[in-house]
């Protein structure tokens, strides 16, 4: 398919020295905002996941944590593949083939649940998760493309608002659903037949929701085909097997691919553990559905902090308003692990809120001035994201080391720590 840039006139914004034209694609915004809804909604479901996973195979931190270790390991090994495919068959193709692919995770939930096996389970998240991993290989650095290099920042953060839509709305019906249907009786009361009896029964619920799923998935996945060829002015760079690695030797998208590492990384070991650090008796002892239902908070903050944040963005630096959000992270985390009662709960919750601008602005931050390697960038960024997966494992590990779920809080203020550097660093644009 030929692909043909836009003509300019003069009275568009031109692009930078290196910048592509934008893509004339009139309304195809509003199909990406699509997709950061629905792929955000899909990755925040693991934090409903979790806790019914754990009861039911009577996990511990770290055991319940490989569900995002094999989420979010998917981006590490699908992250550079996915980026090759989208330059080879183009955005809109791309994104058909993610949404497919998301689909067949959903509907491997259910050999999951016939089996009643934890690791199927996660074989299935792994499938699901690469589908996303392509999706958003499409996504981000297509909403990039779609307007001014100049207000980037702005236009992926309002994008990245419907992601955050998507998490908020997502473990609402999910904690609904999946923790509500829990039965009186528990896992580690029952062996043999009888156990994996109610392991298929309980996990029912969970194939429910991820069968509806796959039926939207499917329905999305059509009616992106047929709009497959609208797209105008795609263009992409000819690259090797390792396409975009050639691009850490540059110290801003270095630090930056970093830094999406770890704020990944932050941003899901803190949702894993909502619903577990809610229910201790020093913060809210809460039930588990209760303290479910109180998941939307931290990704609702995020929401309402992206859509606030895309107008901040257009009139303070990115990098310090970065900087900013990172430090009040931090300050959050240490007034949650330093009370109790409702300000341990809610000062925990309100971590969303500062998260609500860190992924967009990070990524933005470090691609800036890529041009036409933007989805190269992006692969690798995409790969960065596999801090998802390593830093929870990381933070279950501690929690069960040290017997104090606040005290493994640290990794992620750590990592909170290193953004905030980073903001002060990317300050001033490339």
């Amino acid at each position: 398919m030929a692909l043909v840039p836009k003509t300019a006139s003069s009275t568009d914004p031109q692009p930078l020295a290196g910048e592509p034209p934008p893509i004339d694609a009139p309304g195809l915004n509003y199909f990406v905002m699509a997709l950061f809804f629905i792929f955000g909604g899909i990755t925040s479901l693991n934090d409903v996941i979790i806790p019914k996973l754990k009861e039911l195979f009577t996990l511990n931190y770290t055991q319940a944590m490989l569900v995002q270790f094999c989420f979010f390991t998917a981006y590490l090994l699908i992250g550079i593949p996915g980026a090759k495919l989208v330059k080879r068959i183009g955005y809109m193709r791309g994104a058909v083939v993610g949404l497919l692919t998301m689909m067949v995770g959903c509907l491997l939930f259910i050999p999951a649940s016939r089996m009643a096996t934890y690791g199927v389970f996660l074989f299935a998240l792994f499938v699901l998760a690469s589908g996303v991993v392509v999706v958003q290989v499409v996504a981000n650095p297509l909403i990039s493309l779609l307007g001014p290099p100049a207000t980037a920042h702005s236009r992926l953060t309002f994008a990245q608002a419907f992601n955050s839509l998507g998490t908020t709305v997502f473990p609402i019906v999910g904690s609904a659903l999946i923790l509500g249907s829990l039965a009186g009786v528990s896992a580690d009361q029952l062996t043999g037949p009888a156990l994996d009896a109610y392991r298929t029964a309980e996990s029912q619920a969970i194939v429910d929701g991820y069968l509806g799923l796959a039926l939207a998935l499917a329905a999305a996945a059509g009616a992106v085909w047929l709009f497959r060829d609208r797209l105008r002015g795609e263009q992409h760079e000819a690259s090797g097997a390792l396409a975009g690695l050639d691009l850490l030797a540059r110290p801003r998208f270095g630090l930056g691919a970093l830094c999406i590492f770890l704020y990944v990384g932050a941003e899901v070991s803190i949702g894993s553990l909502i619903v577990s650090y809610l229910e201790q008796p020093g913060v809210m002892a809460l039930s588990q559905q209760a303290a479910g239902d109180l998941i939307f908070l931290y990704w609702g903050g995020a929401m309402v902090g992206r859509f606030i944040g895309s107008a901040v963005l257009r009139i303070i630096s990115p990098g310090k308003v970065l900087a900013f959000v990172a430090s009040g992270a931090i300050t959050l985390l240490l007034v949650s692990t330093n009370t109790s009662g409702n300000l341990a709960g809610y000062s925990l919750l309100a971590i969303g809120l500062m998260n609500s601008i860190m992924f967009p602005t990070i990524f933005s931050l470090a691609s800036e001035r890529l041009g036409s390697r933007a989805a190269d960038g992006s692969g690798i960024i995409n790969v960065a994201i596999c801090g998802g997966a390593i830093i929870p494992l990381a933070t279950g590990a501690l929690a069960d080391v040290s017997g104090n779920l606040r005290f493994a809080l640290v990794v992620p203020g750590l990592c909170y720590a290193v953004i905030a550097g980073f903001g002060v660093y990317g300050r001033k644009p490339a």
